[in-house]
């Protein structure tokens, strides 16, 4: 049985991925949905090695990095630093915070067979490689954003606990800084992952489009998605109550102080009237 190893990182929110390859000498321009993919030649004058014909390196625009076949550590930091000189953003020494292990297996078996570790095929395709990729980088990087929407959750409970508390001020510097929070989260999973948009190999390619919408369902990328899509509408509600009272405090403020400027203009009237004055 042969077999073909997949490690994914997701690294940061966003790769230029032009930058580099025009570093490469790569001349397609790559857009939002376009994996770069290293290997060969530019692998070799990366690692100042031979390397396998089957070694790669996908760099995916939303911040996910799929190592093909590379056992050795070295290899993937070297990589990883060459990435980095890129996109300094992100921390090297953390890079295993999100990630995942993968394998492809080809067998005589009939039947595809699917597993949280691996896939077994009967025969191989040149699709496999990048499709799984796909799946296992957007995979983490929906873990790493799923994490973030947690902190932006642990943020809201304090605010919601201040409430309890009858302490009902919250600063417009505050609500624009959890509501800015909430908008990338947004921006970086609903927007930049692009959880359904398909690779184009699936629009051409029927066994490749079937293959790819199975591995989808099983690593529920689109349930992942929906359920942060449904989070995120709750946060945004969540947050317009907050401005609500917080206006409404403002208001109410600003109400005292013209009823308060009315009664001492009143007074004043009347010790003027009153000969006080």
């Amino acid at each position: 049985m042969k077999e073909i190893t997949f490690k994914a990182f997701a690294v940061t929110h966003e790769i230029d991925l032009n930058k580099i390859a025009i570093h490469c000498g790569i001349p397609k321009k790559f857009t939002w949905e376009q994996p770069l993919v290293l290997r060969e030649a530019i692998l070799e004058s990366i690692l100042n090695k031979d390397v396998d014909d089957t070694q790669m390196v996908l760099i995916f625009s939303f911040g996910s990095i799929v190592f093909i076949n590379h056992s050795h550590d070295n290899e993937i930091k070297t990589l990883l630093q060459y990435i980095h000189s890129f996109e300094p953003d992100f921390d090297i020494g953390q890079v295993d915070r999100y990630s995942d292990d993968y394998c492809l297996h080809i067998s005589e078996s009939e039947n595809l067979e699917l597993t949280d570790e691996y896939v077994v095929v009967p025969e191989y395709e040149d699709f496999y490689p990048e499709l799984i990729s796909t799946v296992i980088a957007k995979s983490v990087a929906l873990e790493k954003t799923e994490e973030q929407l947690g902190k932006i959750h642990d943020k809201l409970e304090t605010m919601i606990d201040r409430l309890e508390k009858g302490n009902l001020r919250i600063g417009n510097k505050e609500l624009a800084r959890t509501t800015a929070k909430i908008v990338r989260h947004e921006y970086n999973t609903l927007a930049y992952i692009m959880i359904l948009d398909k690779p184009d190999i699936t629009w051409t390619s029927s066994a490749a489009s079937d293959f790819y919408d199975r591995m989808v369902e099983f690593f529920e990328l689109n349930d992942r998605y929906r359920i942060l899509k449904s989070k995120t509408e709750i946060l945004y509600n969540i947050m317009d109550g907050f401005s609500t009272i917080s206006h409404s405090i403002r208001g109410l403020f600003v109400e005292w102080i013209i009823v308060t400027l009315i009664v001492i203009e009143i007074v004043l009237t009347v010790l003027e009237i009153g000969g006080w004055l």
